[in-house]
Order: C-alpha cells, then sequence, then structure tokens
C-alpha cells in the first residue's frame, strides 16, 4: 500500500531564533526559528504519512545570540542555542561550514548537546572517523528503510582558522557521496542526501554560476551520482524548490525564513519504491511564534538583549550609513574606524576590511554592542601578514571585480556578486595606502594608481598587512594570500577588540581621509 513520506528541512539558520536582525530591541521580521518550528508542528499535525525533519547545518553561528554565546558566556554555552533545536524534535542534523567558527572545542561540546544525531560523511578526524555522529542514519518508516546521508562543503579549509580545523580532513563530496550511495542501495530503499553545500550551476540551463572548485557541487552530484532519491541543500541562502535530473530538490533559505517540504510517495511493492514526489518552500514570514519553544528561549534571548544593550562609547560627527553601494565606492568614516581598530590592535599601518552586508547601519551617537555586533556581523580574529606590492595589487583587482558598469554607464555591482548569493563581504577597502581602481579598465587592470606614503609601490616592496582571519588565508578567492605569509595574530574576536578600543577611548571622531577612489 502506497503511503507519503513528508522531508521537513531548514538550514543556514545561523542563530536567529527569534524574528529580529538585533539592530533594535523589538522587533517582528518575516524569519526566525520559532516561526519555523510552528510551520514544522503544524506540517507534522497535517501529514498523511511519517515525517522526517532535518537541518541542513549553519546553525552556530551568525548572529549577535551566537557571538553572546560563544564569546561572552561564562563558560560558552551552545548548548543554550540548541535547547530549541531539541525542543523542534529534528530527526538528523548536518554540520555546515559556520559550525567551526568558534573552534573544535565549541563543535564537540554542541554535538553533545543535541538530542538527534549531527551527520558528516565527509569530515574525518586523524583515525578517519567522522568528526560527528556519523556519515548517516537509517530510518524505518513503516516497514520501509530510508537512509540519511549527511555532506559538507569541502572548501572549509580555504576558509576557517587553521587552528579550528587541526587534525581534520575534508574529503571530496563527489567520491564521498559516490562510496556511501553504493554502499547503502544494498541496505535501504531510499536515500536522502542533506549536503550543506549549493549548485554551481544554473539549475535549468546548466551554464556555470560560479568558478567550479568544489565550493558547491549540487549540480554535479545529481548529474553523476545514481542512486540518490531527493536532495535537501544549503549554504548559498537560496530558495530553492524543483526537480533537477528529476529529482526533487529544497534549498529553504536562512534565518528560518522558510521550511522546505518535499513529498515522496512511496510504494513497497515496486522495486523502486519511489513512484512520485514533489518539492515546496512554505514560508514562515506570517506565522506565529512556536509558545513553547519561546518560553524555552527566554532567558537566552533576555541575556542577548541586555548584553546588547551595554554602553561602550559616544561619536562625535556622523558615523551612520544610509547609503550602502556609497560607503562602498567613497570610503565611510564607520570603514576608516574598523580599519583604525585593526591597525591599533596588532601594531600595523596598512588594512583591509570590508562591509559585509546591506544591513549595516554604522553607529549611532551614543555606541552600544548592538551596534558592534549588528554591523560587524563575523567571529573573526585578526592576522598580519607580510606581502609584497605584487600582493597587494593583485588583491585589490579582486577586490575591483566587485564592480561593473552597465549599458546606460552607470557603475553598479557586479551580479555575480549578488546571486546566487551576496557575497558584499569579498569587496575589500584599505587604509594605509592610497589608491584608484578604474572600473572601465578591463579585469585585472584596474589599478591605475598604487601609493604608499606618496610613493608609487613597486611589486617588490615589502608591507606588513591587517586583514581579518578569512581573508587571511585566501577565502574569497584571494589567493595571495595564505597561511605561510602570516607572521603573527591576534585571536580575540573583532566585536572584542571593538569593544575594548572604545573603553580606551569613550569619544571616539567621525573622520574620512579619502584614500581610495573608485572612477569608470
Amino acid at each position: 500500500m502506497t503511503f507519503n513520506l513528508t522531508i521537513l528541512s531548514t538550514s543556514d539558520v545561523h542563530g536567529f531564533v527569534y524574528p529580529t536582525n538585533f539592530v533594535k530591541r523589538h522587533l517582528n521580521l518575516p524569519f526566525g526559528l520559532l516561526k519555523a518550528a510552528q510551520v514544522i508542528e503544524n506540517e507534522r499535525k497535517n501529514a498523511t504519512g511519517p515525517v522526517l525533519t532535518v537541518d541542513a547545518g549553519d546553525a552556530l553561528e551568525g548572529s549577535p545570540l551566537t557571538e553572546y554565546l560563544a564569546k561572552f558566556s561564562t563558560p560558552p554555552a551552545p548548548q543554550r542555542l540548541l535547547r530549541a533545536y531539541n525542543a523542534i524534535g529534528y530527526d538528523v542534523g548536518v554540520l555546515g561550514n559556520h559550525e567551526f567558527n568558534y573552534g573544535l572545542d565549541y563543535l564537540k561540546k554542541a554535538i553533545k548537546s543535541t538530542d538527534y544525531p549531527v551527520l558528516s560523511a565527509n569530515i574525518l578526524d586523524q583515525q578517519k572517523n567522522s568528526i560527528a555522529n556519523g556519515a548517516y542514519r537509517i530510518f524505518d518508516k513503516q516497514g520501509v528503510h530510508i537512509a540519511v546521508l549527511g555532506l559538507t562543503t569541502a572548501y572549509i579549509p580555504f576558509w576557517e582558522d587553521p587552528v579550528h580545523i587541526k587534525g581534520l580532513q575534508f574529503k571530496k563530496v563527489l567520491k564521498t557521496a559516490r562510496h556511501y550511495v553504493e554502499e547503502l542501495r544494498k541496505k535501504v530503499d531510499v536515500i536522502i542526501v542533506v549536503y550543506h553545500g549549493g549548485f554551481e550551476r544554473d539549475l535549468k540551463s546548466g551554464q556555470e554560476t560560479e568558478s567550479l572548485r568544489g565550493e558547491n557541487v549540487g549540480y554535479e552530484l545529481l548529474k553523476t551520482v545514481k542512486g540518490i532519491d531527493t536532495l535537501v541543500s544549503a549554504h548559498q541562502h537560496r530558495l530553492i524548490a524543483t526537480k533537477l535530473f528529476g529529482i526533487p530538490v529544497v534549498q529553504a533559505g536562512h534565518r528560518g525564513a522558510a521550511v522546505g517540504k518535499i513529498t515522496l510517495k512511496i510504494d513497497p511493492q515496486q522495486k523502486h519504491m519511489v513512484v512520485g514526489a514533489s518539492s515546496e518552500l512554505i514560508s514562515t514570514g506570517k506565522s506565529p511564534l512556536h509558545k513553547k519553544i519561546k518560553a524555552i528561549m527566554t532567558d537566552v534571548e533576555s541575556d542577548t538583549q541586555s548584553w546588547l544593550d551595554q554602553p561602550l562609547g559616544k561619536v562625535q560627527g556622523d558615523m551612520k550609513i544610509t547609503d550602502p553601494f556609497k560607503a562602498r565606492v567613497e570610503e565611510s568614516a564607520f570603514i576608516e574606524f574598523i580599519q583604525k581598530v585593526q591597525m591599533a590592535a596588532t601594531g600595523t599601518s596598512i588594512s583591509a576590511t570590508a562591509l559585509f552586508n546591506n544591513e549595516a547601519t554604522g553607529f549611532d551617537e551614543q555606541i552600544t554592542m548592538r551596534e558592534v555586533v549588528t554591523n560587524y556581523v563575523y567571529p573573526n580574529s585578526l592576522a598580519v601578514l607580510r606581502v609584497s606590492g605584487a600582493d597587494l595589487r593583485a588583491a585589490l583587482e579582486v577586490s575591483a571585480k566587485y564592480f561593473m558598469i552597465n549599458q546606460q554607464g552607470k557603475l553598479i555591482v557586479n551580479p555575480r556578486y549578488l546571486s546566487p548569493k551576496k557575497r558584499h563581504y569579498n569587496y575589500d577597502m584599505y587604509e594605509g595606502i592610497d589608491y584608484t581602481l578604474d572600473i572601465s579598465k578591463p579585469v585585472g587592470k584596474r589599478v591605475v594608481r598604487l601609493m604608499n606614503k606618496g610613493h608609487v609601490i613597486a611589486p617588490n616592496d615589502s608591507f606588513e598587512i591587517v586583514l581579518n582571519k578569512y581573508r587571511a588565508v585566501g577565502g574569497g578567492h584571494y589567493p595571495m594570500f595564505s597561511e605561510g605569509k602570516i607572521i603573527r595574530e591576534n585571536t580575540e574576536a573583532m566585536s572584542e577588540l571593538i569593544a575594548d578600543y572604545l573603553q580606551k577611548h569613550p569619544v571616539i571622531t567621525a573622520s574620512v581621509n579619502s584614500n581610495f577612489k573608485i572612477i569608470k
């Protein structure tokens, strides 16, 4: 007798439990794990057959709440976040790349806190065992054996602080999937892959949408690995519900803004039991908050909000950002301040940073921790590198790719930085050098002025430069930077360094020296 198997999924929640981006204390925005929890509960009640609920990763980092629990709570307390996940009753979780941002001890503590298995088939320890709770889990639903295989983007070593992943092996997703799917086909009737990764090609045309470097391999996975019945994807923060090569696929965005739903029609009498399938996304925006889980998380939210409201300092002048695009084309006082913090913390005279997203608003006259962590959203530490003049020029050429000129002759953001994933964080601005980028020039030849202290920078010149650790190890496609060029580090998170700077300088002045120009 046929029945429907429902697979519900969340991904990339990044600690947004409540419907807030934390810019203000009381908000009700159209996202949040508490809204997703209510949608999941409703779907379970209405399901006509068995339900599996999975989370596809990036749970532990990404919001002020996660920053508070990891860096400012004593002791660090991932279990306080994972109360919500346990209360939802997930059947499986999968590691995301951001699970490593606070180090292995924090991750291991988190995994021990879950009431459900956390999977990753392709991230292994030195004994070649999964660092989580294994590669897969098998469930028996009405006599049908269903495997859930967990995979994680293997590109993590190109981003992550090496200290956080010391001793780990990141195996290729396609090879790992091929091995396990072949093995599981001998044991089970249905295979669900939950992959913290996305798609490298357009799902309709098959055209490349990014460099084929292995960060996202979802398209190739379904094209070449036979035997997968459905794919839950993640990482790109996209909203996807479709079929690819006849296989149902979902990706549920981020921050709990949607719940992915795949329905498989199962006929146990057939050799291939999946005889029908559909995929959809359920928006959580208008959903009420799940009352019981909200009650469980009230103390966490309250502690986070109180921490955010700590006063840190004052601004003389204007350090607000009202136009993020303009703040990237013309230096802003906020960015100059961040550069000053980085240089002061590391004793360097050249610094680079980014305006990570378009939600950044800069600082009000009264600065609290809220302004710090909603503007500097990542738990980055800092590294000082010794680089050449040629390295600096090459890095600026990478940053220059962020811009292009449209058919009307207007300077715009290169669409590749907006889709399939917003990547504003890969455009850096520099302090301590003077430079001009001419976007009318061909890619790779846009740095038309590059000077330091009044002198033209030569290829063989040597400099010390401070970068966040993500960029310092080459993250964001900056191959001129690498771990081998790091000469010293400051391991404190930038949120802590900014707070420390403000304690020493309780009144800061908004200033801009306009050391760079973007022209067309």
